[in-house]
């Protein structure tokens, strides 16, 4: 029996680009965000003349690097589903404890650098404990922590600036030439994202927060996981608030606090970390810092008001956490899939 005219194969039609790209954004977090960045530059070099002069670069910078740091350990933790309100604190803590051991304990300045960070870690060890251990839910532990650190640290100060302890070259090497704390802030990203993608630690991640009772019973240590999430997360704090008391020459004992911490969890979210845990990237955040650092420039050089800021990074968290949730609904009925 001769075959059917129609049964004539048919050649797959190509997708059209404008669903290329919608693909390409939903599969690729970090592309959104970018589209946005590039969309503030553009819009903010056309508003004002001055928006790329040589020192706005090195504002956008200094003001990038330490959230970026911080930024990078509040990712691994609310991917496995946890957060911390005190990494702020750690950042002025820390600071003063590697101060102390420099000025009233003898130490060299590099043992003072590492037991500052020691200290840091030290408070991510007893949050993990508290929120894995025990069971108290990882925003009231840290929220606690954060109180407890900033007591320590005004009495241990005296709420009074000190001058940031160490030579020339300890001062070149960790912050004070120019473009220093960026340098750190993109090892650190770099290494971030290794470790999160990579390595099964970055795994291991992903699968306590994706999916937490499937990830136990494949053999995950999801107690250890999110506890050396925490220690990671604090000891990175403990970094940016050395590298920025290097950077401005000074130790202050409300450097830091609540609104470097905001910046790093907004930053997370705008770059497309989930806050039910399971997902996000480090490049991500780090594009999201961009979007901070470039808002807060391009309104300071229009004369906008901070207020208006601050009103702007609400919307922001708001409108990005609603975007990353639609976007995850699509993924997972994979109404876009690929394209041929």
């Amino acid at each position: 029996m001769a075959r059917a005219a129609t049964d004539v194969p048919q050649t797959p039609q190509r997708a059209g680009f404008g669903r290329r790209v919608a693909t390409a954004l939903i599969r690729r977090r970090e592309a959104s965000i970018l589209l946005v960045l590039v969309g503030l530059v553009v819009y903010f070099s056309l508003r004002t003349d001055a928006f790329f002069g040589t020192d706005n670069a090195r504002v956008i910078a200094e003001f990038s690097a330490p959230i970026a740091i911080i930024a990078a350990g509040q990712v691994m933790l609310l991917i496995c589903g946890e957060i911390d309100l005190s990494v702020g604190m750690v950042y002025a803590f820390s600071s003063w404890i590697f101060y102390f051991g420099v000025t009233d304990w003898g130490l060299p300045i590099w043992l003072a650098v590492i037991v500052g960070l020691l200290s840091g870690s030290a408070v991510g060890l007893v949050n993990g404990i508290i929120t894995v251990g025990v069971g108290v839910p990882s925003f009231i532990t840290t929220l606690g922590m954060a109180y407890v650190l900033n007591g320590l640290t005004l009495n241990i100060s005296g709420a009074f600036p000190v001058e940031t302890p160490g030579g020339e070259t300890f001062f070149r090497i960790f912050g004070g030439s120019p473009y220093t704390t960026v340098y750190w802030a993109l090892g650190v990203i770099v290494v971030m994202t290794i470790l999160l993608t990579r390595t099964r630690w970055g795994l291991h991640t992903v699968a306590t927060g994706g999916n937490l009772l499937g990830a136990s019973e494949s053999g995950v240590n999801i107690r250890k996981v999110k506890i050396g999430n925490f220690v990671l997360c604090s000891t990175l704090g403990a970094l940016a608030g050395i590298l920025e008391s290097v950077r401005i020459d000074t130790i202050q004992a409300l450097q830091g606090g609540f609104p470097v911490m905001f910046y790093a969890v907004a930053a997370a979210v705008i770059g497309g970390t989930s806050l039910f845990g399971g997902s996000g990237t480090i490049i991500g955040a780090a594009l999201g810092v961009g979007v901070l650092a470039v808002l807060n420039l391009g309104f300071t050089l229009q004369g906008i008001s901070a207020y208006t800021f601050d009103l702007v990074l609400g919307i922001a968290i708001i409108a990005s956490m609603a975007l990353n949730v639609t976007l995850e609904r699509i993924r997972q009925s994979g109404r876009l899939g690929s394209s041929a």
